[in-house]
């Protein structure tokens, strides 16, 4: 889950044990703070399922071991989804200006909505409506603690992260939006299909547009945008916003490069999830304006 606060450099604790922050500067003044929740005492990490998940290697980046989950059972389901209502009231307590629900990329609220992933047999599986009720009990919790106006949804319906992926991203996609916008949260954050490389270039699928169309609020596309690509997308009414990640860590300060159509540093993907604090996140270069302007 991130909170967003609108203020340079600023740190607040959320007075949640086993939570750590982490800070990553998205655009000029504004900073987003995610938790990262720890299961206690070394516990196995909840899930929908007890299925464990191999090690899978992606390019540059070795295979990781993961733990083996263990299943939530239904009891359960209601306190886990107090304890991201009782998250964000503690973040907005803190100062943060809103929060964004991290239902992507492999993490617990995309468990439980993907299908190849969830194979509970209770209400919270099987029909599509059955495995998007997690996500939507935890973002209608969180709008009624701390206001809709307050509130996003990061969503990956066409993404298979940790082998996390359903049989049908669009049907998925497109429930969601259409079921958030009866919550009517501020805005809704959707990963592109999965990109290919055509000539050294990513190649955007552009595969949001139904989603966009669904969606009644502010939508915000990410996946593989460079300068020109996002530029295009807003012109055209594709997306509100677009989000930027990996070349964003590598360019610190990517807004004025973008400003300037200055060149990007390349980032290096071995790096991307090292334990180093510095290396590969606090070690890219600040732009030198006399030498990268075009």
């Amino acid at each position: 889950m991130l909170c967003i606060k609108r203020e340079r450099f600023s740190f607040a604790s959320s007075g949640i044990p086993g939570a750590s922050l982490l800070t990553v500067q998205i655009i000029k003044r504004y900073i987003t703070f995610m938790f990262r929740y720890l299961q206690p005492n070394r516990q196995a990490p909840i899930s929908c399922t007890n299925k464990a998940v191999s090690p899978e290697p992606e390019e540059g980046v070795p295979a990781m071991e993961h733990a083996t989950p263990r299943k939530l059972e239904i009891d359960e389901i209601p306190h886990v989804v107090n304890d991201f209502r009782l998250a964000a009231r503690n973040a907005i307590e803190a100062g943060f200006d809103g929060i964004e629900i991290h239902g992507a990329h492999g993490y617990l609220v995309d468990q439980f909505m993907k299908d190849s992933v969830n194979d509970r047999t209770d209400q919270y599986g099987g029909s599509l409506e059955n495995r998007c009720r997690f996500a939507l009990e935890v973002t209608r919790a969180i709008s009624d603690e701390i206001g809709a106006d307050r509130v996003g949804f990061r969503i990956s319906p066409f993404a298979d992260y940790s082998r996390c992926f359903d049989s049908d991203p669009e049907a998925l996609g497109l429930y969601m939006v259409q079921e958030l916008n009866k919550l009517n949260i501020l805005y809704c954050h959707t990963v592109e299909p999965r990109m290919v490389v055509v000539k050294g270039r990513y190649q955007i699928p552009h595969g949001l547009l139904p989603m966009k169309k669904a969606f009644n609020g502010t939508f915000i596309a990410a996946g593989g945008y460079d300068r020109e690509e996002g530029n295009k997308a807003i012109k055209e009414g594709y997306a509100d916003l677009i989000a930027y990640g990996r070349i964003f860590l590598a360019n610190p300060d990517l807004p004025k490069r973008f400003e300037l159509n200055a060149l990007l540093n390349t980032y290096d993907r071995s790096t991307f999830y090292t334990s180093d604090p510095v290396v590969g996140y606090t070690d890219y270069p600040f732009l030198d304006v006399e030498e990268n302007i075009f």
